[in-house]
């Protein structure tokens, strides 16, 4: 694994796989999106219990699993640092962590505005609800502590040791709905039953999230490429100003 972040580490040969993903991932981003906006406004019916406003669902439902998978990858990200100490493991976890708190925020905006007209209310400190907010500000932690350090390594290690135990919620949010008594509702998809969800929403509901997942895809490899770059730039500069020191000595 070592061995794959040494490779990966090089701006130069990053960009070079990079680049071409990334493409592919704003393309089909691109094109879910509109296709699954489509569906999931005109082409989807109303639910027969929730009325219109069950569309909040084709935002809600991917924002969530996109803000819990990629909490995941930062959990990875994080312990690869703190095993092998590579800097990628620290690049790729910061790069997700501003995502992710976008995607977990999203869940729970879209998740009251979904909750108002169905609950009658807001917001409810349901064990559902709670959790992913609790997710929220794991990583709002990460993004402060791995940025409020004059030395950046230190940073990225209490940030990563965070990260790791932030994964503890994880399952508590994924689960809560089968442990507890919750105002929330099941799994949108999968049931002890099977599928719970009809194919003319489960369609533009897969749709949107592929259009989620390639957009993430996208966002953070663009953000670790400015990385990279960027401490490529500073290791320049540094070097420079050694030899500047130096000379004058």
């Amino acid at each position: 694994m070592a061995g794959f972040f040494d490779f990966m580490a090089n701006p130069t040969r990053f960009q070079a796989i990079a680049r071409p993903v990334r493409g592919l991932c704003f393309f089909i981003s691109v094109i879910c999106f509109l296709y699954g906006l489509y569906l999931s406004l005109f082409a989807s019916p109303a639910d027969y219990q929730q009325g219109e406003a069950v569309r909040i669902m084709y935002v809600h439902v991917p924002s969530a699993w996109i803000g819990l998978s990629s909490y995941l990858g930062l959990g990875i990200c994080a312990l690869f640092y703190l095993v092998w100490r590579h800097p990628l493991g620290d690049i790729a976890a910061r790069a997700i962590a501003p995502i992710g708190a976008g995607f977990a925020g999203l869940t729970l905006i879209t998740g009251s505005l979904w909750g108002y007209p169905i609950w009658g209310t807001w917001w409810v400190w349901d064990a559902r609800l709670t959790s992913m907010l609790v997710l929220f500000f794991f990583f709002i932690g990460y993004i402060a502590l791995a940025n409020g350090f004059e030395r950046p390594e230190r940073g990225a290690r209490m940030a990563a040791i965070l990260a790791l135990i932030g994964c503890i919620n994880l399952p508590i949010v994924k689960f809560s709905v089968d442990w507890w008594n919750t105002l929330h509702q099941p799994a949108s998809i999968l049931r002890s039953g099977g599928i719970a969800i009809d194919s003319s929403m489960l369609w533009p509901l897969m749709t949107m999230f592929a259009g989620f997942q390639a957009f993430f895809i996208w966002i953070v490899l663009h953000r670790m490429a400015w990385m990279l770059a960027m401490r490529k730039l500073e290791a320049r500069q540094n070097s420079r100003a050694r030899a500047r020191l130096k000379d004058a000595g």
